[in-house]
């Protein structure tokens, strides 16, 4: 089979018991220690499929789901203040946002594990939960990553179209586990690309009815744009579900790496197995910070949702259908091929997201500054004029 691994026999038998062969396990390995640097599957990868290179200092950059706005002075200021200690590793700076979060969340430090931002996380959950014997069960379109990795480690992936609103066809992605076993349903909530929501009630139906043994990763890494209930209370009651999040939208902090994956303690232990290294401790001090700041991410949502709203009265006036999106992004039908309509916003420097083959002529754009929107607005008028 070539090469050798070990993982030590428990997990050797675990990942045995979901159908993993050596030449699986060499694809686990790589998928561990190359977390990131893998070229399909992080969150960086997917958003760089969206970039051309180094962008103009004055390029519109509304393609990665990025909030226009950093990290705030607070923030900065906790930041620098652990930076000028980094000769020191600094545990207690991840140990205290820990406390911070669980606090505010009403839950207990032992259901968090820290990551840097929460695209590990998810590579993790696919590791501990699918596998050749296990499936994962996904939205179309949605975020990729979850998909692309189980893919490379030998896990079967169905793919369920979103309904017509643009939620989660949650029954139909319950009704895959009839056909064959299924180790995760990959819920993103608001979903990306779409930024649509899917009610909580459908997914506390598909918690309760789940086969056993499976277990549901709640994605929320745009819960705080929108108003519907998170799934906290789900690990708080100790069902089998495990939540994303991260630091990397509202909070304004991509670059700087931070997140939780939530769960129960069994769950965690299987996730946080693959798990290794010391977290960016400027990103904990800065994480922390602004936790401590519900007034500010108030204030970001409030703002963002009035950019949204007059985006989509733009699409309104204009005749092009999108997605009803309670997050940061949407898809709109440029009614032309989706390459052509990046291709063309950017000789005017005007930079959205990737394309998804299943939905050949929409274009995902990130709600972006006022400033930003209004030049996309400008250009995509003349974009789509120019097409005839």
């Amino acid at each position: 089979m070539g090469g050798t691994v070990s993982f030590g026999s428990s997990v050797e038998t675990d990942l045995a018991s979901r159908g993993f062969t050596r030449r699986h396990m060499l694809r686990v390995a790589a998928l561990v220690a190359a977390g990131s640097a893998l070229p399909f599957s992080s969150e960086r990868a997917l958003a760089q499929l969206s970039d051309a290179g180094k962008l103009p200092d004055d390029a519109v950059k509304i393609n990665a789901n990025e909030f226009p706005e950093g990290p705030s002075a607070r923030a900065l200021e906790a930041l620098a203040e652990v930076a000028r200690r980094g000769n020191r590793y600094q545990y207690p700076e991840t140990d205290a946002l820990v406390a911070a979060a669980a606090q505010l969340e009403g839950l207990k430090p032992e259901h968090f594990s820290v990551y840097p931002g929460s695209s590990l996380a998810l590579h993790h959950a696919v590791i501990a939960f699918t596998g050749p014997k296990r499936a994962l069960v996904t939205a179309e379109p949605g975020y990729e990553a979850a998909a692309r990795a189980a893919e490379f480690i030998g896990a079967r992936v169905v793919r369920v179209p979103l309904r017509r609103d643009g939620a989660h066809d949650l029954p139909a992605m319950l009704a895959a586990a009839k056909s064959e076993p299924v180790g995760l349903f990959y819920v993103c909530n608001p979903n990306n690309p779409t930024g649509t929501v899917t009610p909580r009630v459908e997914i506390d139906s598909l918690v309760a009815n789940k086969p056993v043994g499976s277990v549901v990763l709640l994605d929320e890494a745009y819960i705080h744009f929108c108003d519907e209930k998170p799934g906290v209370d789900l690990v708080r009651d100790g069902k089998d579900v495990v939540v994303l999040r991260t630091f990397s939208k509202i909070f304004g902090m991509a670059g700087l790496r931070a997140g939780f994956a939530l769960a129960k303690k069994e769950l965690r232990a299987r996730m946080t197995g693959w798990n290794t290294g010391a977290m960016p401790v400027t990103a904990m001090a800065a994480a922390h910070a602004m936790l401590g700041e519900p007034e500010l991410l108030a204030a970001r949502k409030r703002d963002n949702a009035a950019r949204r709203a007059d985006l989509m009265a733009f699409f309104d006036a204009h005749g092009f259908k999108y997605t009803p999106s309670v997050s940061n992004k949407l898809m709109v039908d440029a009614r032309m091929p989706t390459q052509q309509v990046i291709e063309g916003l950017q000789k005017q420097q005007v930079y959205v997201g990737r394309a998804w083959p299943v939905w050949p002529t929409h274009v995902r754009v990130t709600v972006g500054s006022a400033a930003d929107l209004e030049r996309f607005k400008s250009a995509f008028v003349e974009v789509i004029a120019a097409s005839g």
